[in-house]
């Protein structure tokens, strides 16, 4: 059976992948953990508990694996928004602290020597 099921953190196709997701698989792009409050379709920031199933247990971080029996992942649990969010401010950090290139971490090294000249 096909299904349109994308990351709910890069959004990468996952129709490869057969249902039901098993509490170990990962996304083949960013390897991220997809049994997840926020891959499910009960999952609702806007409510209590962020979960609109009464009987599931509490979850506190919905981004990690978890043993819910009531997980069922969600065609909408990719937001393009948030994730151009992310991606613009990861960028803006970047250009702030440079991107890790050893090249820049010797620029930076001496600029760092210049203030105490």
């Amino acid at each position: 059976m096909s299904h349109n099921i994308s990351c709910y953190r890069c959004g990468a196709s996952l129709a490869a992948m057969s249902l039901p997701l098993s509490r170990q698989d990962e996304c083949p792009e960013c390897t991220v953990y997809l049994h997840v409050c926020r891959m499910c379709k009960n999952f609702d920031p806007a409510v209590p508990r962020q979960c609109r199933e009464d009987g599931a247990e509490d979850v506190t971080e919905k981004d990690r694996v978890n043993f819910c029996d009531w997980f069922s992942p969600s065609e909408t649990s990719f937001d393009a928004a948030k994730k151009s969010q992310a991606d613009s401010a990861r960028q803006s950090l970047d250009v702030l602290f440079g991107d890790g290139d050893e090249a820049d971490a010797g620029n930076a090294a001496s600029d760092a020597e210049d203030l105490f000249k």
